[in-house]
């Protein structure tokens, strides 16, 4: 399980859990370096979610900054070009692709395939047909998340390639995966 943080109480509430990974989507200039140095006292890894920081441009000195002063361990984003700079600056990298339609998808696995980011999330997180199928179609570790509910749309997208799912619902964090249970390549974010 990643926890999907969305505000400072559930920022708290991870804190209590075992979870080791967090997709930060609060803050803002002035804040989040606290946030990131927090959660990487408790040994926990963050990833920030760019365009949901204020406060921070989207474009290489943005992602200059987030490297050399915050300091996460990585960023999510759904702009390619942020995933390019972030690479750069040597920075891991989630792309967090929305499945809407078709050309969606086929413009989507273009752009993961060409740009090789460390996973792919793939949005809403309760499509295990869609996953099973983009990890037919790529290398790249499938991460998702959106619209979990419960624990039965967690293990779908376990058992159908996700290597994890990504949720907001800090109700879901405690329960994680099933005692034994491992992501596809036998690792548990």
């Amino acid at each position: 399980m990643i926890a999907a943080i969305k505000s400072p109480k559930n920022l708290e509430k991870f804190l209590e859990t075992d979870l080791q990974t967090a997709f930060l989507l609060i803050g803002n200039i002035s804040v989040i370096k606290r946030y990131v140095d927090l959660l990487k006292s408790r040994h926990r890894r963050v990833f920030l979610h760019v365009e949901k920081i204020p406060g921070i441009s989207y474009d290489k000195e943005g992602l200059k900054f987030l490297a050399k002063f915050v300091k996460p361990d990585g960023i999510v984003s759904t702009k390619s070009s942020l995933i390019q700079f972030a690479k750069n600056e040597g920075l891991a990298t989630i792309q967090r692709l929305f499945l809407v339609d078709t050309d969606a998808v086929h413009h989507g696995l273009d752009t993961i395939n060409e740009l090789k980011p460390d996973a792919l999330e793939i949005m809403p997180g309760i499509i295990p047909d869609m996953i099973r199928k983009i990890t037919k179609k790529t290398d790249i570790p499938i991460i998702t998340g959106g619209l979990i509910e419960n624990q039965q749309q967690i293990q779908a997208a376990l058992e159908n390639g996700a290597m994890a799912v990504s949720t907001g619902t800090p109700r879901l964090w405690r329960n994680g995966l099933p005692v034994g249970q491992s992501s596809k390549n036998g690792e548990i974010l």
